[in-house]
């Protein structure tokens, strides 16, 4: 497991993946020291596992590392998440910022570079892919983000405050549905067809015992009472924990 290191009071977490360990201690202090939640990359050797396990919201990728370079591990994670990647070299040739983009990178920062300019791309790049700059057109990012309440759509996993429950797929989608709706009653028959290809042979008594498992599962990691049942109507992911 990648070594945390440092807490902050930001949900967001960081996977810093940089070899040169001065700095990568100054990059995850500066974090740390706005509230981001740092993690110091350790297993050079295999930082696609790594990553699963930390499973980030942004990760800041140096490009000369041992084993495999940065372009390689960036291609890596693009199979398997969308988060932001920006990278951190002292390569200032434009063929190495091309080729960062095209290998899946979001931005560029080159050596030495001012710790307030990083704090600004990762704050940019955090609010286009999580926040109020997101749109419905954008790459869906693998993990999604309803006040503290994340969703690792690909892992089938939801978080709160540290702590995580496991999901079915059909578990998934349904508070998928509800957080991107979150206090807007949701009708039976829209979540139906959002779950099931052909809801002519689902039972409705299913859609309940799903509901049930989901409203379980957010009460083991510490949410509770936050979906509610409106009669006649639906149901309602209600932001109680906020």
């Amino acid at each position: 497991m990648a070594d945390l290191g440092h807490s902050g009071t930001n949900p967001y977490r960081v996977y810093v993946v940089e070899d040169d360990f001065k700095l990568a201690d100054l990059i995850c202090d500066y974090l740390s020291k706005y509230g981001y939640n740092p993690y110091k990359a350790q297993r050079f050797d295999d930082i696609k596992s790594e990553f699963l396990e930390v499973m980030p919201h942004l990760v800041l990728l140096d490009i000369n590392l041992p084993y495999m370079d940065g372009f390689y591990w960036c291609r890596q994670i693009r199979t398997i998440s969308n988060v932001p990647v920006i990278f951190i070299s002292a390569r200032t040739d434009d063929p190495d910022q091309i080729r960062a983009i095209e290998n899946g990178g979001d931005d560029y920062i080159t050596k030495p570079f001012n710790a307030e300019v990083m704090l600004a791309k990762v704050k940019s790049a955090l609010r286009r892919t999580f926040g109020e700059y997101s749109t419905e057109h954008a790459i869906r990012p693998d993990i999604l983000e309803c006040c503290g309440l994340f969703l690792h759509r690909s892992k089938c996993i939801i978080e709160y405050d540290g702590k995580r429950a496991t999901l079915t797929p059909t578990e998934a989608r349904l508070i998928e549905l509800m957080m991107t709706k979150a206090e807007t009653v949701i009708s039976r028959e829209e979540l139906l067809e959002t779950l099931w290809d052909d809801i002519s042979f689902v039972d409705d008594n299913t859609l309940s015992v799903n509901v049930s498992r989901v409203r379980k599962k957010l009460e083991d990691i510490g949410i509770s009472n936050a979906i509610s049942t409106v009669r006649g109507l639906g149901y309602k992911l209600t932001v109680t924990w906020d």
